[in-house]
């Protein structure tokens, strides 16, 4: 049986004018945060970058793992480190000879990770998954928040699977992207051990309670 699932809010759909407070409010009822760095040029828009993660390093203790949809992830991830940064993750699109990220990030102490776009094909990362700890599958396009949720996911979250399990590796599969009450447990199912939201829960009326709806959802929903 595989461990229990994490959930890791996206503090893009947070309120920035109050981003402590809104950290503070789910802490204990989550695993870890995800901080989309974004620079403009891999993706069409702007998001944060070392200033506020080391605000947010200052005010919680949670893992913080950024998402960098950068064009040159390596240049940035001593910075990154020394803002507090946890685990990095970058975009196979970005590098797809992926080995000075994963050699800097593992030089600075840095979980690492690589992520694919909705039309990259499971196959460009199964080379790597020996070496990193996470690969973060995209169930949206990447470069804004509350957008649904694209079903084909759901097979290459499967199909890392099979080939993590079946090779006896460690990888963690993030989803990230529309996951809300109404996908997570078929992400889950699928096999996703990392589950991000966004707007299901910083847009809630009260994000601790669906963080709890969340949590029970994917648990009943999950065949393993």
């Amino acid at each position: 049986m595989r461990a229990a699932a994490r959930i890791a809010p996206s503090i893009l759909a947070a309120d920035f004018a109050s981003l402590g407070e809104a950290v503070a409010l789910i802490e204990t009822e989550v695993d870890s945060l995800h901080v989309d760095v974004m620079d403009g040029h891999f993706v069409p828009n702007i998001s944060l970058g070392p200033p506020v993660i080391a605000s947010l390093r200052a005010s919680t203790s949670l893992h913080l793992d950024c998402h960098l949809m950068i064009t040159d992830p390596v240049r940035y991830l001593e910075s990154l480190k020394s803002a507090g940064a946890d685990g990095v993750t970058a975009h196979i699109e970005a590098v797809p000879s992926p080995d000075p990220f994963l050699r800097e990030a593992e030089r600075l102490g840095l979980t690492k990770g690589i992520a694919l776009n909705p039309s990259t094909p499971v196959e460009a990362v199964t080379p790597y998954l020996d070496r990193v700890d996470l690969v973060l599958v995209m169930s949206v396009q990447p470069g804004f928040g509350g957008q649904s949720f694209i079903e084909g996911a759901v097979d290459k979250i499967a199909a890392l699977r099979e080939s993590i399990d079946s090779a006896a590796l460690s990888a963690d599969i993030q989803v990230d992207g529309g996951v809300d009450l109404r996908t997570v447990a078929a992400a889950r199912s699928a096999g996703a051990d990392i589950l991000v939201a966004g707007t299901a829960i910083f847009g809630a009326a009260d994000p601790v309670t669906a963080i709890g709806e969340l949590r029970s959802t994917m648990d009943h929903g999950s065949t393993q």
